[in-house]
């Protein structure tokens, strides 16, 4: 990382930044070119183990892509403001980022069931007591994204 001064290295610090952010953009290796997927999400801590959850479709070149490889990277950020700092006669974008790597696993059975009731749903207020249609598990995915590599920036003043 070049700008040493930015990064964000407390554990704690970084799960915040993550809990902030509503988006989780994966890259999927697709021959020449990377494949990026912006991705809702929801997220557990085990220990100093952060695992990402995601759902989609059990088709499509995400899917085909995330089944192919079993890897990831990913990146998640929340634009704060431009800044015109006048003084400087310069311009900086105040942000915080967090981005790393991770292993994909599809879950089944009860597994997919306990992720998608007990970790996906309960991320949002929105969804967290909605009685959604169970038969649409049959035909829908669910990774586990288990975090092997992880780093954050942030630029706040």
């Amino acid at each position: 990382m070049r700008r040493k001064d930015r990064q964000v290295t407390d554990f704690n610090k970084i799960l915040e930044i993550v809990d902030e952010c509503e988006i989780l953009r994966i890259g999927l290796a697709d021959g020449e070119l990377p494949y990026i997927v912006p991705l809702n999400f929801a997220y557990l801590v085990r220990g100093k183990q952060i695992e990402f959850y995601v759902h989609g479709a059990m088709a499509g070149r995400k899917y085909e892509l995330m089944n192919k490889h079993r890897k990831c990277t990913f990146e998640m950020d929340i634009p704060l403001q431009m800044e015109c700092i006048l003084e400087k006669k310069d311009v900086t974008m105040r942000y915080k980022s967090v981005m790393g790597a991770a292993d994909i696993e599809f879950l089944e059975g009860r597994e997919k069931q306990w992720a998608i009731d007990e970790v996906i749903m309960k991320r949002c207020d929105a969804t967290r007591d909605f009685e959604y249609n169970h038969e649409t598990l049959n035909v829908t995915a669910v990774a586990r994204l288990t975090v092997i590599d992880i780093t954050a920036k942030a630029n706040l003043a």
